[in-house]
Formats: structure tokens, C-alpha cells, sequence
């Protein structure tokens, strides 16, 4: 059995990745920590595990977690995540980070976005990026992995077998993408209040969303420089789920279903990625790891609809997906 231990377990995302885990067969949860006062149950925080899963939540010190464990999921917030990843340099355990601060290969383009040094920052641009479909050989061999953001998963999976193929203009990509309010956090703001968020459709961060760098970076490595791509996030009033909406311009002439087979052929050995002929939506992949993927053409244009559920594939489904890699286990097992 692999143990494994999630530093601030009181999230969204960890209870996803809990909900996931207890089905793993070949899992079994050993920590969970957080730093709340006390030490509560974790059917206190997240009652659906009651008689499921009794653990407290302990506040313990890392180098204790990963003398217990074999794979540690860190859930903990930017800055705080690489602060206690750093304690681990040393250990034997594996690492799968859900937090930004490893995702970005450079200390000045963090410290630009997320307005803080990197507590980390030599292990930058030395670690594996957690999106198996692309990055499959890193991530088997890392000790850490970084998870990749929601809104980038949706994305850089539709855009990069293009990027690749150098069949669009890489300076043409405009993602326009739809979140649920889920994806922004656990904890209390005025724009995810019931009375602000419900009825309501919010366009935030417009220009300044700190997963650009990341979708900037990561989709880079297929065009040999950084794309530069417009990116606008909006909250829409439902749990989970992200609709990505992506155009480019194309610099080859296909029809419509050759870009579906396109695509269809890229994906065609992925347990994950769906290219569907139908327009996704994401109920399609609500609670799961799916990505369903489809094209049309239109003026001109190619537009790419890219449909995830935010807490699954675009966080926790994908950090077991990266687990069962690292271990060598089937892909898709617990997913």
C-alpha cells in the first residue's frame, strides 16, 4: 500500500482528492494536517466521510508527516506549500504539489505574479509539470510534481497538439473560460457570497490572472519561445466545472473534421481526453477526470471548446493521475 499523507486537508480540493482516494485500492490515508486549533475529526470538516474515514486533523511537522508516508499531497496555499516542500529536500518521500509555486520556472516571473520571493527558488524550472498527456516520462521519474492549475488544464490541452503541429498562429490565442465558484477556494469573499455570485456571470482578473504565466510557459515548449496569449477568467453561479472557450488562426487549411481527427489522433492513446463531436458542456465531466475536447471552424478562425470539472481533472483527479504514474500503478485506477 502506498501511504500517503495531505498537508491542509480542510479545502475543496483535498476533499476531492480524499473522496478519490478512499476508493484507491492501493492507497491507504495515514495524515491529514491542518492548521486549525484542536485537533477535529476530519467527518467534522468534511461530514460526507463520516464513519469513512476518522483521522484528526493534526498540525504536524513535515519531516514527521514524511517519516509515515511514502507520497505527500500538499494543499496548502502559494508560498506556504514551497515553505514546507523545502523542509523535504532530504526525505525519501514524493511530493505532488497543488499549490502555484512550482508550477513557474522562474523565481522573477513568480515574485511578478504572486507578489512575494520564492522560498524555493533554486528547485524552479527543475520540476516536473503534472499534465501526464505531455509530460508523462518527467513525471514517472520526480520526487515532485507540480499540479497544474485548473484553468491551464482546460487550455494548454486543447492548445498544444496545435502548438506542436504549428497549424495556428501562436500569438493568435484568445481562451475565454468559465469557472464554477468552487475553483476559488474554500474560504469566505464578498464575490463568491451567495448574494453576489448567484444569477450572476463576473469576468475578474482581466489581464492580470495569475495562471497566464503558466499557460504562457508551459504552451511555450511546443513553439520554442513564450506565446504571448489573452486569457479572461468568469465566475458563473454553479458548484464545479470549467468551459474553456479558445480561438486561433489557423495557418493550414483543413476542414472540420479533419481538425476533429486532428485532435482525435493526437489524444487517440489517452484515457482522459475525450475529442467528442458534439459541443461539451460541463456536466459532461462534472466529478471526474475527464477533458472533452471538440473544434469548429468558423470566419476563419478555429475555436477549440475545452470542458473539465475544476476539482477533478483540473486538481485532484489530476494529482492522482500523477500518484498511479509515479508508482507505476494503471492511470487510471480510482479515477
Amino acid at each position: 500500500m502506498i501511504r500517503v499523507g495531505i498537508l491542509g486537508a480542510t479545502g475543496y480540493t483535498a476533499r476531492e482528492l480524499i473522496r478519490v482516494l478512499l476508493r484507491h485500492p492501493e492507497v491507504e490515508i495515514r495524515v491529514l494536517t491542518s492548521r486549525q486549533e484542536g485537533r477535529p475529526r476530519v467527518s467534522a470538516v468534511h461530514p460526507q466521510f463520516a464513519g469513512r474515514l476518522e483521522l484528526e486533523l493534526v498540525s504536524a511537522d513535515p519531516l514527521q508527516v514524511a517519516a509515515e508516508t511514502d507520497c505527500i499531497f500538499s494543499c496548502l496555499p502559494h508560498g506556504a506549500s514551497a515553505d514546507v516542500i523545502a523542509q523535504l529536500a532530504d526525505s525519501d518521500v514524493r511530493v505532488i504539489d497543488f499549490s502555484a509555486d512550482y508550477r513557474l520556472d522562474d523565481a522573477e516571473t513568480y515574485e511578478e505574479w504572486y507578489g512575494k520571493r520564492h522560498p524555493d527558488s533554486q528547485r524552479l524550472g527543475k520540476v516536473a509539470y503534472g499534465l501526464p498527456e505531455l509530460f508523462r516520462p518527467a513525471i514517472r521519474e520526480a520526487r515532485l510534481v507540480a499540479n497544474p492549475g485548473c484553468y491551464p488544464t482546460a487550455a494548454i490541452l486543447a492548445l498544444a497538439p496545435l502548438l506542436k503541429a504549428e497549424v495556428i498562429e501562436p500569438d493568435s490565442v484568445v481562451v475565454d473560460a468559465k469557472s464554477g465558484l468552487s475553483g476559488a477556494g474554500r474560504t469566505p469573499k464578498l464575490t463568491t457570497h451567495f448574494v453576489e455570485a448567484n444569477e450572476n456571470v463576473t469576468p475578474y482578473s482581466v489581464g492580470r490572472h495569475r495562471h497566464t504565466p503558466e499557460m504562457e510557459q508551459v504552451l511555450g515548449r511546443f513553439v520554442g519561445r513564450r506565446p504571448s496569449l489573452l486569457f479572461t477568467p468568469h465566475l458563473v453561479p454553479m458548484d464545479r466545472g470549467i468551459l474553456a472557450t479558445v480561438y486561433a488562426n489557423p495557418t493550414v487549411e483543413k476542414s472540420e473534421d479533419e481538425w476533429l481527427d486532428f485532435l482525435e489522433a493526437f489524444y487517440r492513446d489517452e484515457p482522459f481526453v475525450r475529442v467528442v463531436e458534439h459541443l461539451p458542456a460541463t456536466k459532461d465531466t462534472l466529478s471526474s477526470n475527464y477533458c472533452d475536447l471538440t473544434v469548429r471552424r468558423v470566419r476563419g478562425k478555429l475555436v477549440i471548446f475545452s470542458a473539465i470539472d475544476n476539482l477533478g481533472k483540473g486538481a485532484s483527479g489530476a494529482a492522482v493521475q500523477n500518484l498511479n504514474v509515479m508508482f507505476g500503478l494503471p492511470e487510471t485506477m480510482a479515477l
